[in-house]
């Protein structure tokens, strides 16, 4: 990451604009107000996340919400504030290691939309539906082997009878007695 300042000779800097390597290109990622080191903002070149912009408040570098709600999904944010609230998520995020925000967001708001559309029961609605499905079709994968087993078992069956009573006398045309021939 590099910084660029933009001012002229005669004057300390009125923007810095820092500057990420990807590699292959140099992008700009944030813009800062260079005149007081102490006071400066940073506004980052995308814009608010939708957590700052739903809340109207201005969206630091520094945002704990911006990863996890950004700016071309506001819904995912605007769902979960429904349910938590937008302290609450701040709080909650704050106690957990970064290394499992991501999951713990995409569980508040996957919780908070089932609570939204099922305001008495939420995920355990949700559960419970899926687990009715599950069992239904479980009982539907036993009847069809059991029609399955009884199927073998009859063309088995009729094999056998077929098999058995090509040799027999009967269907010759023969009326074998053993006491007619001895």
């Amino acid at each position: 990451m590099s910084l660029l300042s933009l001012s002229t000779p005669s004057q300390p800097p009125l923007i810095s604009l820092r500057m990420e390597n990807t590699g292959e290109t140099t992008k700009p990622i944030a813009v800062s107000n260079a005149t007081s080191s102490s006071s400066s903002v940073v506004y980052p070149l995308q814009g608010p996340c939708a957590a700052c912009k739903f809340l109207h408040r201005r969206c630091s570098e520094s945002c704990i919400l911006a990863p996890y709600f950004p700016l071309t999904d506001p819904m995912r944010f605007i769902s979960a504030h429904k349910v938590y609230g937008a302290s609450n998520i701040v709080k909650f995020l704050q106690e957990l290691p970064e290394s499992k925000r991501a999951d713990a967001v995409s569980s508040m708001v996957y919780e908070a939309n089932a609570r939204i559309r099922d305001p008495v029961y939420g995920c355990a609605g949700a559960i419970s539906h899926l687990q009715k499905q599950l069992n239904d079709v479980q009982a539907e994968l036993a009847m069809a082997q059991a029609e399955i087993f009884i199927m073998q078992s009859q063309k088995q069956q009729q094999q056998q009878n077929y098999n058995g009573s090509f040799w027999d006398d009967r269907n010759l045309g023969l009326d074998y007695e053993p006491t007619q021939w001895e």
